[in-house]
Protein backbone atom coordinates (compact mmCIF):
# COMPACT_ATOMS: atom_id res chain seq x y z
CA UNK A 1 0.00 0.00 0.00
CA UNK A 2 1.85 3.10 -1.59
CA UNK A 3 1.36 6.34 1.32
CA UNK A 4 2.41 9.97 0.52
CA UNK A 5 2.85 12.27 3.50
CA UNK A 6 3.10 16.04 2.86
CA UNK A 7 4.17 18.46 5.78
CA UNK A 8 5.63 21.77 5.64
CA UNK A 9 2.79 23.92 4.57
CA UNK A 10 1.03 27.11 6.37
CA UNK A 11 0.48 30.80 5.83
CA UNK A 12 3.43 33.50 4.61
CA UNK A 13 3.40 37.26 3.67
CA UNK A 14 3.46 37.69 -0.10
CA UNK A 15 6.93 37.38 -0.82
CA UNK A 16 7.68 34.66 2.09
CA UNK A 17 9.11 31.27 1.25
CA UNK A 18 8.12 27.75 2.09
CA UNK A 19 9.29 24.30 2.05
CA UNK A 20 7.20 21.31 1.78
CA UNK A 21 8.30 17.76 2.20
CA UNK A 22 6.56 14.59 1.18
CA UNK A 23 7.29 11.11 2.44
CA UNK A 24 6.73 8.04 0.19
CA UNK A 25 6.22 4.91 1.77
CA UNK A 26 5.27 1.33 0.56
CA UNK A 27 6.91 1.29 -3.14
CA UNK A 28 10.54 1.57 -4.68
CA UNK A 29 10.26 5.17 -5.02
CA UNK A 30 13.29 5.98 -7.19
CA UNK A 31 11.63 4.76 -9.94
CA UNK A 32 9.34 6.62 -12.10
CA UNK A 33 7.80 10.29 -11.67
CA UNK A 34 7.36 12.32 -8.82
CA UNK A 35 5.68 15.72 -8.78
CA UNK A 36 3.64 18.63 -7.23
CA UNK A 37 0.19 19.60 -7.83
CA UNK A 38 -2.07 22.44 -6.21
CA UNK A 39 -5.81 23.09 -6.10
CA UNK A 40 -7.32 26.62 -5.39
CA UNK A 41 -11.04 27.03 -4.48
CA UNK A 42 -13.24 26.70 -7.22
CA UNK A 43 -10.24 26.08 -10.01
CA UNK A 44 -8.88 22.67 -11.07
CA UNK A 45 -6.14 20.59 -10.06
CA UNK A 46 -3.06 22.59 -11.23
CA UNK A 47 0.28 20.53 -11.88
CA UNK A 48 3.35 23.03 -10.59
CA UNK A 49 6.36 20.78 -10.83
CA UNK A 50 7.93 16.96 -11.21
CA UNK A 51 10.92 15.33 -11.77
CA UNK A 52 11.68 11.81 -13.32
CA UNK A 53 14.10 9.21 -12.05
CA UNK A 54 17.14 10.74 -13.37
CA UNK A 55 16.32 14.19 -11.45
CA UNK A 56 15.34 16.05 -14.61
CA UNK A 57 12.89 18.65 -13.43
CA UNK A 58 9.71 20.46 -15.10
CA UNK A 59 8.10 23.66 -13.79
CA UNK A 60 4.56 25.50 -14.65
CA UNK A 61 4.63 28.93 -16.16
CA UNK A 62 2.79 30.48 -13.69
CA UNK A 63 5.97 29.19 -10.79
CA UNK A 64 8.84 29.29 -13.22
CA UNK A 65 11.79 30.33 -11.27
CA UNK A 66 10.52 30.30 -8.09
CA UNK A 67 10.04 27.11 -6.96
CA UNK A 68 12.40 24.32 -6.52
CA UNK A 69 11.87 20.54 -6.61
CA UNK A 70 14.28 17.88 -6.04
CA UNK A 71 13.70 14.18 -4.54
CA UNK A 72 16.03 12.37 -2.38
CA UNK A 73 15.31 8.65 -3.08
CA UNK A 74 17.83 7.24 -0.07
CA UNK A 75 14.95 9.10 2.08
CA UNK A 76 12.01 8.29 0.15
CA UNK A 77 11.48 11.91 -0.04
CA UNK A 78 10.29 14.66 -2.19
CA UNK A 79 10.53 18.54 -1.53
CA UNK A 80 9.53 21.86 -3.26
CA UNK A 81 11.27 25.09 -2.46
CA UNK A 82 9.16 27.63 -2.83
CA UNK A 83 9.99 31.25 -2.60
CA UNK A 84 8.88 34.77 -3.80
CA UNK A 85 4.97 33.31 -2.57
CA UNK A 86 2.45 35.40 -4.39
CA UNK A 87 -1.16 35.58 -3.04
CA UNK A 88 -2.31 33.54 -6.51
CA UNK A 89 -0.18 30.51 -4.52
CA UNK A 90 -2.56 30.16 -2.16
CA UNK A 91 -3.96 26.34 -2.43
CA UNK A 92 -3.91 23.08 -1.24
CA UNK A 93 -0.55 21.88 -2.52
CA UNK A 94 -0.71 17.77 -2.95
CA UNK A 95 2.19 15.62 -3.77
CA UNK A 96 1.73 12.54 -6.62
CA UNK A 97 3.51 9.36 -7.13
CA UNK A 98 3.79 6.93 -10.30
CA UNK A 99 6.26 4.88 -10.37
CA UNK A 100 5.33 2.80 -13.74
CA UNK A 101 5.58 6.21 -15.68
CA UNK A 102 8.70 6.43 -18.13
CA UNK A 103 7.15 9.46 -19.71
CA UNK A 104 4.98 12.31 -18.01
CA UNK A 105 3.15 14.95 -20.19
CA UNK A 106 3.85 17.93 -18.15
CA UNK A 107 1.62 19.71 -16.24
CA UNK A 108 -1.71 18.03 -17.14
CA UNK A 109 -0.61 14.69 -16.18
CA UNK A 110 1.02 15.27 -12.67
CA UNK A 111 -2.20 15.60 -11.06
CA UNK A 112 -3.18 11.96 -12.00
CA UNK A 113 -0.43 10.13 -11.63
CA UNK A 114 -1.34 6.43 -9.30
CA UNK A 115 -0.47 8.07 -5.88
CA UNK A 116 -1.60 11.13 -4.61
CA UNK A 117 -0.92 12.73 -1.10
CA UNK A 118 -4.15 14.55 0.61
CA UNK A 119 -2.62 17.83 0.48
CA UNK A 120 -1.38 20.74 3.16
CA UNK A 121 -2.65 24.18 3.31
CA UNK A 122 -0.59 26.92 1.42
CA UNK A 123 -1.69 30.59 2.27
CA UNK A 124 -0.14 33.82 1.26
CA UNK A 125 -1.47 36.85 1.99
Amino acid sequence: HVQLVESGGGSVQPGGSLNLSCVITGDTYGRGYVGWFRQAPGKERDGVAAIDSEGSASYGDSVQGRLTISRDNAKNTLYLRMNSLKPEDTAIWSCAADTSRNYCKFPEEVPTFAYRGRGTQVTVS
